[in-house]
């Protein structure tokens, strides 16, 4: 029997609440029994808390003081938004098989908490988030509910899963080089990557991989995306740097008026690095049609950068820096040195890679991508306000196509940076970019369309994105699994 608190998002649950229409712990008590229900079939949530979420449920059941997203249930992926005392692995076999737990909540977590929300479980990704797909050795595929042979994408695919089959309204992801807006597009979402530095990062780092990765949310709608980065948005004592404030909260742009915007529109891949499918061409070229009906300006164009062949270079030896960096951290908290076996053969190869990096190359590849970044943004100051491209250079592929082994680490490192191509730019650039669900191929799977816009411009996407989805709404698109 299908639950109708699944239909509804973030946003009109806690309204229940707010009417005394819904209690709390009835709607953890419900998104309880659809996890239960769905999560043999899909593998999305690893890391359940039923019991500990009853409880602060009954506890929010009589509080006084209420945050916006009061009682509403939420999942947590297992990178980063660490909540305490609960299992953060990473996805690795490694902190998997010591039973690591978090010993203090991520700000990013007490945010979200502190607006109201209510964790129910961790959510599945891939080892380290590496890759585009979410199947770690460590909990198995998480799968699509649109099809449960595809991939949902990665590397927060399991919150993907868990919102596109009615779970929950919100998961918690984090982007750097896709992570956000591919499974968004793989599981027919709303995934907005924010400015760099629009979100806390503490109190255990100043930023992830040189400011390559952005903390936001899935939703199925922008008025929660846009409700929701309110609520995390904002400096903590010690960042490193801060997105400029906006100038109003985000909620306000969402139906907000919009002048005509220059629009520029890419359907070939960067560089031409792989074919596009016929599906995401078509996805952009009817986006277009829809912001032309909208009164907005379009022309094929695309900043010129975005062709340079150097881009995935750099790229590698950033994720390769990293990677090393994230083993040693592994070491650390498994007790132990973490060895090949421990690790898939791309992290392991990744991180080898990354501990041949001299520092003086390692900086140059960080004094690139600020160059890099620079010709991006003049594209967006030179006039444009909007590029739309698709968000994958293909639909979600068959589970398995990323999985590295031995033998094939290399090739899958190559398609994973290939599948990247549209996203990965927008990371070292640090600009604000969203996966809208605006097309499906003729056997029924999502492909999101990504619009970017100039450094910390949320305001534009979300007023944007509200347009169309007003005028397109997405809604009624519901996967067969779903709750």
């Amino acid at each position: 029997m299908s639950d109708p608190l699944a239909t509804l998002d973030a946003t009109d649950q806690a309204a229940l609440v707010r009417r005394g229409d819904a209690t709390p712990s009835a709607l953890v008590d419900a998104a309880i029994a659809r996890i239960e229900r769905l999560d043999r079939d899909l593998n999305a949530v690893i890391h359940p808390r039923f019991e500990q979420a009853r409880a602060e449920a009954r506890a929010a059941d009589e509080a006084a003081e209420r945050g916006p997203f009061h009682g509403v249930p939420i999942v947590l992926k297992d990178i980063m938004g660490h909540s305490m005392g609960d299992p953060l692995h990473l996805g690795t076999r490694v902190l998997r098989d010591v039973g690591f737990v978090a010993p203090h909540d991520a700000y990013l977590t007490a945010k979200l908490k502190a607006a109201g929300f209510i964790v129910v479980g961790r959510t599945n990704t891939p080892e380290l988030g590496t890759l585009p797909t979410t199947e770690p050795d460590a909990y198995g595929p998480s799968r699509n509910p649109w099809d449960l042979g595809r991939s949902t994408g990665g590397s927060s695919g399991g919150s993907a899963a868990a919102v596109a089959s009615g779970m929950v309204p919100v998961g918690h992801a984090n982007d750097g080089g896709g992570s956000i807006r591919i499974p968004a597009s793989a599981c027919g979402l709303v995934g907005l990557k924010p400015s760099r530095g629009r979100t806390s990062f503490g109190p255990d780092l100043g930023d992830g991989m040189a400011g390559m990765i952005s903390e936001g949310v899935l939703t199925r709608s922008v008025r929660d995306t846009a409700a929701v980065l309110d609520a995390i948005a904002g400096a903590m004592p010690g960042d490193p740097y801060t997105a400029p404030p906006p100038g109003r909260p985000f909620a306000r742009e969402v139906g907000a008026a919009l002048g005509t915007l220059r629009v520029g529109t890419m359907t070939r891949t960067p560089a031409e690095v792989v074919a596009l499918d016929p599906e995401c061409r078509v996805a952009v070229e009817h986006t277009a049609s829809m912001l032309r009906s909208l009164g907005h300006q379009i022309e094929p164009a695309h900043p010129a950068a975005l062709d340079e062949p150097e881009a995935p270079h750099h790229l590698a030896l950033m994720f390769a820096g990293a990677t090393a960096r994230m083993l040693d951290l592994l070491s650390m908290l498994a007790g132990r040195q973490v060895g090949e076996a421990d690790v898939d053969p791309l992290n392991w190869a990744l991180a080898q890679l990354g501990r041949a990096c001299t520092v003086p190359q390692y900086l140059g590849a960080v004094d690139w991508v600020h160059a890099y970044t620079r010709r991006l943004a003049s594209w967006w100051a030179g006039g444009f306000d909007l590029l739309v491209t698709p968000v994958m250079p293909a639909p979600p592929q068959p589970l398995g196509y990323f999985r590295p082994t031995p033998e094939n680490h290399v090739e899958v490192g190559a398609r994973a940076q290939a599948f990247a191509a549209f996203t990965s730019p927008f990371n070292m650039s640090g600009q604000p970019a969203v996966s809208l669900p605006l097309h499906w191929t003729r056997d029924g799977l999502p492909v999101g369309v990504q619009l970017v816009a100039a450094y910390g411009r949320e305001d534009l996407l979300i007023r944007v994105a509200s347009q169309i989805e007003q005028a397109h709404p997405w809604a009624h698109h519901r996967p067969p699994l779903h709750a």
